[in-house]
């Protein structure tokens, strides 16, 4: 709860924000024309799916450029988007606290301004890493202030083309459904969006109450007293062995199938103006070397992330151990690891995302056709890996392609803005570091397509065009 000052101040800050954007908002004509569906009504210029970080910067950056017949949908209630007060385990964002990104480059919505608001300048001076739940209020803080709007508990169930434009089919949380009908959609689902969490088949076999993905809600209190185990060694891993820790497991085994954990964190190192803008107009060839290499070293885990693990006397570290196999044994499971079996009382895998589009119900009309890295791109023997091979391959305005031209030609309505889009556009539609870089990148490809799409009506436009900006009056007495 704010206290009635701290409520006052971020007032103040909100109509700042708000006067600074509209200092800034030339040219402030609309522009984009308006279409009809079927019934008759004005059609949505952009529909976008999801309401995390991602997605409202993406709406904040479309209403920018004056493209304000928009909506954006997600399934959670409002506050619950992302991940931050769901499957996000840790303690803090891992970011620095001075990266800026769904801001868009304006100062009084950077989060910096909204917690000096809120608890002080000297807090801020004195803190560290952000709190992932001061995140997710800052967010709906943005979302409210730049005036994004959002249909909560709303999925969206099938997308279908009409005429030349999009039918979206959704679901709301009371049974309802409706179709939208729309220009484009963006797709900023998060870490699933173009497919599914990763779960090898003899642990998804398994039922539910043995096991679980780091992404799934999990009672951690069931788990007091027991033997739990973890596969995976990236910063989810952690964050879920150490969330059994805490809630009083008796043991908790992680088990790194690598020889060792990835200590290094690629994402350090690329963060940049030059890669962060720059990477998406390489050629193939360094997309994919690039992308190979930071991809196949695995995201890292900071210090902290470790600490809150090793600081339990019953957390164990298995280097070189992937599990072959599962099977229910007794009230538990066996799990088959190289050095023989382990019995565990619940297994946590955190293997992240495999990239499938024929996992998505919204995308079944389309998801065979889809254009992968794969289809497009021959890497030199050396450099082949099957699993960047299954990304989808972009346009240059984050737009799915056809893997086969003449169908599904209205794959180009859709706009791919999560983890997915890393092979094509780097870290992007997945990471606050790049957001500042990939959110006008994505806004102008989709402004540049409504343009096009409509460029005769824009030409006959000018060529009707005849208000004169002056009178020629003379003035009384003038010798004209």
């Amino acid at each position: 709860m704010l206290d009635s000052e701290a409520g006052k101040r971020l007032e103040a800050l909100t109509r700042r924000a708000r006067d600074d954007l509209a200092r800034i908002s030339h040219p402030k004509r609309s522009w984009v024309l308006p279409l009809r569906g079927p019934d008759e009504a004005i059609m949505l210029d952009v529909l976008i799916v999801g309401g995390g970080q991602s997605g409202i910067a993406a709406a904040f950056g479309l209403i920018r450029e004056h493209v304000t017949n928009i909506l954006v949908v997600d399934q959670a209630p409002r506050g619950m988007e992302g991940p931050w007060l769901t499957y996000a385990r840790m303690h803090t964002l891992r970011s620095p606290k001075d990266f800026t990104g769904p801001d868009l480059d304006i100062p009084a919505l950077t989060y910096q301004s909204w917690h000096e608001e809120k608890f002080g300048p000297d807090h801020w001076g004195t803190l560290h890493l952000i709190p992932r739940r001061d995140w997710a209020e800052y967010l709906l803080w943005l979302r409210d202030t730049v005036g994004v709007p959002v249909w909560n508990e709303t999925c969206v169930v099938d997308i279908q083309p009409y005429n030349d434009s999009l039918a979206v089919t959704l679901q709301q949380a009371n049974g309802r459904i409706q179709t939208r009908y729309t220009r484009k959609v963006v797709l900023a689902t998060g870490q699933e969006s173009l497919g599914r969490w990763s779960m090898p088949d003899f642990l998804r076999d398994l039922p539910e109450h043995l096991r679980a993905h780091a992404a799934d809600a999990i009672d951690f209190s069931a788990l007091r007293g027991k033997c739990v185990a973890v596969l995976g060694a990236g910063a989810s891993a952690f964050d879920n062995a150490a969330m059994a820790l805490e809630a009083g497991a008796a043991e908790v085994h992680l088990f790194c199938r690598r020889a060792a954990p990835q200590l290094v964190q690629p994402y350090l190192w690329l963060t940049f103006t030059g890669f962060l803008r720059h990477f998406s107009d390489l050629d193939d060839t360094w997309k994919w070397r690039f992308m190979n290499y930071i991809l196949g070293l695995r995201e890292g885990f900071p210090q902290p992330t470790w600490d809150r693990c090793a600081r339990h006397a019953n957390f164990k570290l298995h280097t070189g151990a992937s599990w072959h196999g599962a099977r229910v044994a007794g009230e538990g499971v066996d799990l088959d690891v190289p050095q023989g079996v382990f019995h565990a009382d619940f297994a946590i895998c955190a293997t992240g995302i495999e990239v499938n589009p024929a996992c998505r119900p919204e995308l079944a009309r389309c998801a065979d056709n889809i254009a992968t890295w794969g289809d497009r791109f021959s890497p030199p023997e050396e450099e082949k890996n099957d699993r960047l091979a299954r990304f989808p391959y972009l346009g240059n305005d984050y737009a799915l392609q056809p893997k086969e031209i003449g169908r599904t030609s209205w794959l180009r309505h859709i706009h791919l803005f999560s983890i997915a889009s890393t092979m094509s556009f780097g870290p992007s539609g997945s990471s606050i570091n790049a957001m500042k870089f990939a959110i006008p990148k994505l806004v102008a490809g989709i402004t540049g397509r409504l343009f096009a799409d409509d460029i005769e009506q824009y030409w006959q436009s000018l060529c009707d065009y005849d208000i004169p900006q002056a009178e020629m009056r003379w003035p009384a007495g003038h010798p004209d």
